[in-house]
C-alpha cells in the first residue's frame, strides 16, 4: 500500500511541476497588461489544477461546511481576516480555490524565491514580510493589510505562523487579531484537517477526504487582540477535535467522556 502512495504522490508531485512552469511563466507576461483581480483568479486556475490533480491522482478529496458563513456576493466588498489551521500545504493551496473572493496571504518573504511559483506569487498583490525584523514587520501588515482590504479584499493569516503536526496544536500569535482589531474587520475561523492526507514537510499523499470548516465571524472592534485571539484558538482547536478525533484520540481518553468537543455552529 505505501508503495502505491509513493507512486501516486511522485506523479503528482511531477504534475505540479510541469504545470506551474507555464503557468507561472504566462502570470509573469499577463502581469505587464492584465488588471490585479484577473491576474489573481488566473493564478488561482493554477491551483484549482494543483487540488484537482490531488484529488484525481492521489484520491485526496474535501468537503466544506460553513460557507454561509462568509459575506453574501451582496456583501462581499466587506472584508474579513480568514485564520486557518495551518497543517500542511494543502490549505495554501486549496483555500484560493475554495473562496469566493480575491485573497491576499500574509506569508514570508522567502517563498517570493522559489521557482516559477514564487516569481509568480510576487505578481499578486500580497504581503510578503521579513520575521527577523519585528515591529517593522508589523508595521508592513498593518498599513499593506489596511490598504488591501480598504478595496475589498480578503486577508488570510496563519494564526499559529507554520504548519504544525497532526494532532498538535503550534502558538497562535496575535498578528492576525492584532490586525483584526486596528482595522475593525471579523476574523473568520477556519478548521482544516490536511494533515491526515498531506502532512507537513511531506510530498506523501495518503488517499482521503480532507474537512475545511468555516466558522462565524468573530468581531474585533474594540476587542483585546489576546483575548480575541483566544477565542478564535478555542474554535478552532474545538473543532479539529470533531473533525479529525482519530489524530486527538490519546488526547480525549485521558480527558474522559465530557472532553467531547461541541458541534460546529
Amino acid at each position: 500500500m505505501k508503495a502505491a502512495w509513493v507512486l501516486r504522490s511522485a506523479v503528482y508531485l511531477a504534475w505540479v511541476v510541469v504545470t506551474v512552469v507555464p503557468w507561472a511563466l504566462a502570470v509573469m507576461v499577463a502581469s505587464l497588461f492584465l488588471p490585479g483581480r484577473s491576474l489573481y483568479w488566473m493564478c488561482v486556475g493554477w491551483v484549482r489544477l494543483a487540488v484537482g490533480g490531488a484529488r484525481v491522482l492521489c484520491g485526496v478529496g474535501y468537503r466544506v461546511s460553513g460557507m454561509e458563513h462568509l459575506p453574501s456576493a451582496t456583501e462581499r466588498q466587506a472584508s474579513v481576516l480568514l485564520a486557518p489551521k495551518h497543517q500542511s500545504t494543502w490549505e495554501t493551496f486549496a483555500l484560493p480555490a475554495i473562496m469566493p473572493h480575491p485573497l491576499a496571504y500574509v506569508f514570508k518573504r522567502e517563498l517570493l524565491y522559489l521557482p516559477f511559483f514564487g516569481w509568480a506569487l510576487g505578481r499578486l498583490e500580497m504581503i510578503h514580510i521579513d520575521r527577523s525584523r519585528g515591529a517593522e514587520a508589523w508595521d508592513k501588515v498593518a498599513t499593506q493589510g489596511r490598504r488591501i482590504m480598504d478595496r475589498g479584499v480578503w486577508i488570510i493569516m496563519f494564526p499559529e505562523g507554520t504548519r504544525t503536526p497532526r494532532g498538535s496544536q503550534g502558538r497562535y500569535k496575535t498578528g492576525a487579531a492584532r490586525l483584526a482589531v486596528a482595522t475593525g474587520t471579523p476574523i473568520v475561523p477556519v478548521a482544516v484537517s490536511s494533515a491526515k492526507c498531506w502532512p507537513r514537510r511531506s510530498w506523501l499523499l495518503r488517499p482521503g477526504t480532507i474537512d475545511v470548516v468555516i466558522g462565524r465571524p468573530i468581531a474585533a472592534e474594540g476587542r483585546d487582540p489576546e483575548a480575541l485571539m483566544r477565542e478564535v484558538q478555542t474554535w478552532i482547536e474545538d473543532q479539529m477535535r470533531r473533525i479529525d478525533p482519530e489524530a486527538y484520540a490519546g488526547e480525549l481518553a485521558s480527558a474522559g467522556p465530557s472532553a467531547a468537543p461541541p458541534a460546529a455552529s
